[in-house]
């Protein structure tokens, strides 16, 4: 296979730890290092100073984001690997041997996996926030509706919608 990338890192991030792998044409290096910031700002030091351009992580949950983050900062390009891709490590799993799967994949082949490029990355956090504020509003209506039901008004069997325009008004009028 040919290399694409010469000089690239895999990650494997969990949630206290990170373990690192730099494949260069010198070798490969694996560190393992701590998730608080002043070790991510290590592992941002490590990367720069073996001249890696690219890196691949795992994803597993959101333990990826303030890597990504820093790596953006910093203008290093990023792919985040799905976590199901790295199951076919043969052998027993270990997390050094994802790091050095995901990095020695990463240098061999463009991984055919999802890059999280900032506007997507945005984009998703922003319909889970429209999706989570809806589903408060919704609560937010039954809370009232079951308010009006415990103090015996009916006032759902006379219109649709407690909330529309109606509904407020008849609420307003009432209070």
């Amino acid at each position: 296979m040919d290399v694409v990338v010469e000089r690239a890192c895999g990650l494997d991030v969990h949630k206290k730890s990170i373990t690192a792998c730099i494949i260069t044409p010198d070798g490969k290096e694996i560190q393992t290092f701590s998730t608080h910031t002043v070790f991510l700002l290590q592992l941002l030091d490590w990367i720069k100073e073996h001249g890696c351009t690219h890196v691949a992580m795992e994803s597993t949950g959101v333990f990826w984001k303030p890597i990504v983050n820093l790596l953006e900062a910093e203008s290093i390009e990023f792919l985040v690997v799905n976590a199901q891709h790295t199951k076919a490590v043969p052998g027993r799993k270990t997390d050094v041997k994802d790091a050095e799967w995901i990095a020695s994949h990463f240098v061999t082949v463009c991984l055919k996996l999802a890059l999280y490029q900032i506007e997507i990355r945005e984009l998703r956090e922003l319909v889970r926030y429209r999706r989570s504020i809806i589903e408060e509003r919704a609560r937010q209506h039954n809370r009232i509706q079951k308010v009006l039901e415990g103090a015996n008004i009916k006032l759902s069997s006379v219109i649709s919608d407690v909330m529309n325009v109606s509904g407020r008004d008849m609420l307003l009028a009432i209070a």
